[in-house]
């Protein structure tokens, strides 16, 4: 039953029959074919949206200031989860007018609105990379397993300590795929016990930033690749 759970839950992930699951435009991933065979103005739109400045840089402010605070596509029969939604908005804005009140509100501007940008498009990288770099896979429903999309499509990110700190140890992401219920503080201590964990996997700092670009799955290469790697398309 746990493993039926999993799969539901990260079955989106890596997988290439499910590019129309939902909104996420970082959990889903056409291949060179099916982005070819796209009109020219669907091929545009596509493309635009995970421009590297459109996907990493304009958007994650917009999903955390607009779309995480209307659960717009959040199942009718999850009441709870929907509610919870509305609670917290009221709580933000509670607690904004709080020190707008006592702070001013444009001082409170100047501080918060740069630190909620700055940390959503942080934030959102570092999800989004570890899941687009070259060597990770991505199959179609028929070869999906969820062990093989937990350790090969994504990664484990290494990170200076400090960042590994300030981030959780979100770096170790594989491992999380593979075991959710592992608490953030053990991941690491998971991954040292295991070495075969390890592989192409591995990403490295530089190699995460480079990997902005990788947006369509080439079957015939095997690997991620970014659209300027493809046959010029009339």
């Amino acid at each position: 039953m746990q493993r039926v759970h999993l799969d539901a839950l990260f079955a989106n992930w890596n997988n290439l029959d499910r590019n129309t699951s939902g909104h996420d435009i970082y959990s889903v991933c056409l291949t060179v074919r099916e982005y070819t065979a796209l009109s020219r103005w669907n091929r545009v739109l596509y493309r635009a949206a995970r421009h590297p400045l459109v996907a990493h840089v304009l958007i994650p402010p917009l999903v955390f200031l607009v779309l995480y605070r209307v659960p717009f596509d959040t199942p009718k029969n999850w009441r709870s989860e929907r509610h919870a939604v509305y609670w917290t908005d009221l709580a933000v804005i509670a607690f904004i007018a709080a020190l707008g009140f006592g702070l001013g509100f444009h001082a409170v501007l100047l501080v918060q609105l740069p630190v909620t940008i700055v940390t959503s498009i942080i934030g959102v990288w570092l999800f989004a990379v570890q899941h687009r770099f070259e060597d990770s896979l991505w199959a179609h429903q028929r070869e999906w397993r969820f062990d093989k999309a937990a350790l090969q499509g994504s990664s484990y990110l290494r990170l200076p300590k400090i960042l590994q700190w300030f981030t959780g140890n979100i770096g170790f992401h594989n491992v999380h795929h593979l075991a959710p219920r592992i608490p953030n503080y053990r991941l690491e201590a998971c991954y040292r016990a295991n070495p075969g964990l390890g592989g192409k996997s591995v990403l490295t700092f530089a190699a995460a930033f480079r990997s902005i670009r990788l947006a369509l799955w080439d079957e015939d290469r095997n690997r991620l690749v970014a659209f300027r790697e493809i046959a010029r398309i009339p």
